[in-house]
C-alpha cells in the first residue's frame, strides 16, 4: 500500500478490498458452522456460502481480482499439504495407475462428451471440447474430502489421486489444444509443435523437480530447522511452495501440479512433519475462500429458469464419470466394488474446467454445442456436483466396504502407523533414558522434538522420531499421540510445556506425564490436562521412569515397599461441591504430594497409620489415629483445612475446621491414592 493510501486510511475511509474480505470470511465462517452443526462436511458450507453472497444472488461480494488471487492460493497451499503427505514413494506405487488407469479415464471420458454433444446436433469441435471439461474432476474437493475422511490410504483414495495427477498433467495439452478448435483458429503445423514442446516441458519439470527433491531440498530444511525459528522455517516453506508453483506456471505446468511437486519437494525432508504443521492453518483459511468463490459462480435464476436442462447435464456428468473412472479403474486389475467406489468420488467436473470454458468461449467455441448457454449450463451443473460431493464420497465409502483395508503398507507418518506406545514429547538426557528403559522393557517409544541435533541423536540410538513443534495437532497426530498408552512431555521450558500438556491433551485421553526444567506450576500443568506433574528439586531421579511404568501397568519396586506410598507426581484434584456444609471449599487446588510418606514421620523416624494429602500445598501427614497428627498440625500452623485421603481405595476428603467429610464425586476416589500401592 502506497503513502498516499496509508493517509487515506488513517483520514477515516475504509479500502475498497476490506468490506467484501470481510463479508467473504464472516459468511464462510457463520455459514461452515451451521453446516458442522448439521454434521455436514464444511466444504458444503463454503459453497453455499459462497452461493448467497455471489454478485448473481445478493451482490454482496463481486467477483474481484482479490478473492480470485486468495482462491489461487488456496488452491495451491490445498495441493502442497497433500503433496507433503504423500511423498515420493508413494508417487512411485501408483505410477503405473496414473499412467494406465488415468489415460484411460481422460481418453474414455473425453469420447462420452464428444458423443453426447455430436447426438444433440453439435460439431466436432464442440463436442471435443465438452470432453474435455468432462474429463477433467476436481482435485481441491476430492482431496480435501479424502483427508477429512481420512482416505487417503485406501485404495480408491490412492487410486483417485493416481487419476487427479494424470488430469493435471492433461490440463497442460488441453490449454494448448482447445484455442485450436476454434472456428477462427488457424491450421498448420505450429499447434502441434508447440504442444509436443509442451508435453516435453512438463516431463522436464517433474523430472527436476524429482531431483531436487532428493538430493538438494533435504539439506536445505535441515539447516532452515537448525534455526529453530518458527517464523524463518514457515517463510521458508511458503517460499518453496509458491516459487515451486510459479516456476512450473512460467513452464506451461498447471499451478495445481506444481503446488503438487512443491509438497513432494519438502515430503521427503525430516522436517516435512513440522512443514505440515505450520502451513495446514494458512491453508484452511485460503481453501474455504477458493470453495466460496466457486459458490460464487452459481447463477441461481439462471438455474431455476433453466431447471431441466442443468439438471440433465449434472446427471449426465455424474453417470458418465462414474462409469468411465470405473472402467479405468478395472483396466489396472481393481476389484469392482472399488472401481465404482472410485468412480463416485470423482464424478464431479473439476475447478480446471472453469478456466478451460474461459479459454474455450473466447476461442467461439460452446459447450454441448448449446451456443450462449452453454457455458452457464456447465456452470450451474459443476456447482451443483461439487455441492453433490460429499454425499457421492460417503456414498463410495459405503459402497467399497473394504475401505482403507486393502491399501497395502503405509508411510510411517500417518494415522495408525504408531499404536500402543509411549510418546515421549522433547528431548533431553531423562527423555533419552526414559526411551531407553522403555524399550529395554519392550515398549514402543516415539519421541517428538523440534531440535535437530536432539533427533539426530535419538534416531542414532534407534528410536523413531518425528521433528516438529509439539504444540501443533498435526505433528502429534503424526507422532501417535491419540493412540499412545501414555504421553510424557518433557521440555524444558516450563511456559513451552504448559503449552504442550494442552496440546496432547486436546487429541488423548491417556495420562499425560509432566517433566519441566525449572519452576514448576502445578495449576497450570494440571489446567492443562496434566496427570502426573515431576517437580526435580523434590523427587528422585527415578520417578519419571517409575509414573510410567506405573501408568503402563508395570510393577515398580520402591524403598518403602511394604508401608503405604503416595505418588509423589499424580496430580491431586478435588471439586469442593456446593452444599457440602464446608465453607473452605476455594482454597482446594491441583497439588502434586511433597514426598511419598508423612513429611514430618519421615523427618523425625517416626511411624504414621493413615496419610493425607493437603489440597492447598501438597503436604503430607499422617492422620489423627497416628501418634503425631501432622497432618491436623499442618492443618492448623499452615492455615490449610482440607485433606484428601492417601490411602489406596479411599475416596473422601476433609475439611479440620467445619469436621465435614465429603466423598468424591461420583464415588470415584480421588486422583492421588489409586495408583500408591504400586510404588
Amino acid at each position: 500500500m502506497s503513502p498516499q493510501a496509508d493517509l487515506v486510511t488513517a483520514a477515516g475511509e475504509v479500502p475498497g478490498y476490506l468490506g467484501p474480505t470481510a463479508a467473504l470470511v464472516v459468511a464462510a465462517a457463520v455459514i461452515g458452522y451451521l453446516t458442522a452443526r448439521a454434521r455436514v462436511v464444511p466444504i458444503v458450507g463454503f459453497l453455499v456460502a459462497g452461493v448467497l453472497i455471489g454478485p448473481a444472488q445478493f451482490g454482496v461480494v463481486d467477483s474481484s481480482e482479490a478473492v480470485e488471487a486468495a482462491a489461487d492460493i488456496g488452491v495451491i497451499l490445498l495441493l502442497f499439504t497433500i503433496g507433503i503427505e504423500f511423498s515420493l514413494e508413494r508417487l512411485a506405487r501408483v505410477w503405473t495407475w496414473i499412467a494406465v488407469a488415468g489415460g484411460l479415464q481422460l481418453v474414455l471420458a473425453t469420447g462420452a462428451g464428444l458423443g453426447v454433444t455430436l447426438a444433440l446436433g453439435g460439431g466436432w469441435r464442440d463436442g471435443l471440447f465438452t470432453g474435455f471439461l468432462l474429463a477433467l474432476s476436481s482435485t481441491a474437493i476430492v482431496l480435501k474430502l479424502l483427508g477429512e475422511r481420512r482416505e487417503n490410504s485406501a485404495v480408491r483414495g490412492r487410486l483417485a489421486l493416481a487419476v487427479l495427477i494424470a488430469q493435471d498433467l492433461a490440463v497442460v495439452a488441453m490449454v494448448l489444444v482447445v484455442p485450436l478448435l476454434g472456428p477462427t483458429a488457424e491450421g498448420g503445423g505450429s499447434g502441434g509443435g508447440a504442444l509436443l514442446w509442451a508435453v516435453l516441458t512438463a516431463v522436464g519439470v517433474i523430472v527436476a523437480v524429482l531431483v531436487l527433491a532428493r538430493r538438494v531440498m533435504p539439506t536445505v530444511l535441515d539447516v532452515v530447522a537448525r534455526t529453530c525459528s518458527p517464523e524463518v522455517f514457515l517463510l521458508a516453506i511458503v517460499a518453496v511452495c509458491f516459487g515451486t508453483a510459479y516456476l512450473t506456471a512460467l513452464a506451461g505446468v498447471s499451478v495445481s501440479l506444481g503446488a503438487f511437486l512443491a509438497g513432494l519437494v519438502v515430503s521427503e525432508s525430516r522436517a516435512s512433519t513440522q512443514a505440515l504443521a505450520e502451513v495446514l492453518p494458512l491453508q484452511i483459511v485460503f481453501s474455504a475462500v477458493f470453495f466460496v468463490s466457486v459458490g460464487m459462480l452459481l447463477d441461481v435464476g439462471f438455474m431455476l429458469a433453466n431447471l431441466p436442462l442443468v439438471l440433465g447435464a449434472a446427471a449426465g456428468a455424474l453417470v458418465l464419470k462414474t462409469l468411465t473412472t470405473a472402467v479405468a479403474a478395472t483396466a489396472v486389475g481393481i476389484r469392482l466394488r472399488t472401481a465404482a467406489a472410485t468412480g463416485l468420488l470423482l464424478a464431479q467436473v473439476g475447478e480446471f474446467s472453469f478456466v478451460l470454458l474461459t479459454v474455450g468461449t473466447a476461442a467461439g467455441l460452446a459447450p454441448l454445442g448449446l451456443a450462449d448457454d452453454g457455458a452457464q449450463v456447465v456452470v450451474a451443473a459443476t456447482v451443483l456436483l461439487m455441492l453433490a460431493t460429499p454425499q457421492l464420497a460417503a456414498a463410495a465409502a459405503r459402497l467399497d466396504r473394504s475401505r482403507g483395508a486393502a491399501a497395502g503398507p503405509v508411510s510411517a507418518d500417518e494415522d495408525g502407523a504408531h499404536r500402543d506406545h509411549v510418546a515421549i514429547i522433547g528431548w533431553g538426557p531423562t527423555a533419552l533414558e526414559l526411551a531407553g528403559t522403555l524399550r529395554d522393557r519392550g515398549v514402543g517409544v516415539v519421541m517428538t522434538t523440534l531440535n535437530p541435533d536432539g533427533a539426530a541423536q535419538a534416531e542414532a540410538d534407534g528410536h523413531t522420531v518425528v521433528r516438529g513443534d509439539p504444540t501443533k495437532g498435526e505433528v502429534l497426530r503424526v507422532a501417535g499421540v491419540p493412540a499412545a498408552r501414555v504421553a510424557v512431555v518433557a521440555e524444558d521450558d516450563p511456559e513451552q510445556a504448559v503449552r504442550v500438556v494442552a496440546a496432547a491433551r486436546a487429541v488423548t485421553t491417556a495420562p499425560i506425564v509432566a517433566r519441566p526444567l525449572g519452576a514448576v506450576d502445578v495449576v497450570e500443568l494440571a489446567d492443562a490436562g496434566a496427570d502426573h506433574v515431576l517437580d526435580r528439586d523434590r523427587i528422585s531421579g527415578h520417578a519419571l521412569e517409575r509414573a510410567v511404568l506405573a501408568e503402563l501397568g508395570h510393577r515398580v519396586a520402591h524403598p518403602d515397599r511394604g508401608r503405604t506410598v503416595v505418588d509423589t507426581t499424580r496430580v491431586v484434584r478435588y471439586a469442593w461441591p456446593d452444599g457440602s456444609g464446608c465453607g473452605h471449599g476455594d482454597s482446594s487446588r491441583p497439588v502434586v504430594p511433597w514426598a511419598h510418606g508423612c513429611v514430618g514421620c519421615l523427618r523425625e523416624g517416626t511411624e504414621w497409620v493413615h496419610l493425607r494429602t493437603c489440597l492447598s500445598c501438597g503436604y503430607v501427614g499422617c492422620c489423627d489415629s497416628s501418634p503425631r497428627r501432622h497432618a491436623r498440625l499442618h492443618a492448623a500452623a499452615d492455615d490449610h483445612p482440607l485433606v484428601a485421603s492417601a490411602e489406596p481405595g479411599e475416596s473422601w476428603a476433609y475439611c479440620f475446621v467445619d469436621d465435614v467429610t465429603v466423598p468424591a464425586p461420583g464415588g470415584a476416589a480421588p486422583e492421588a491414592e489409586t495408583s500408591a500401592a504400586q510404588q
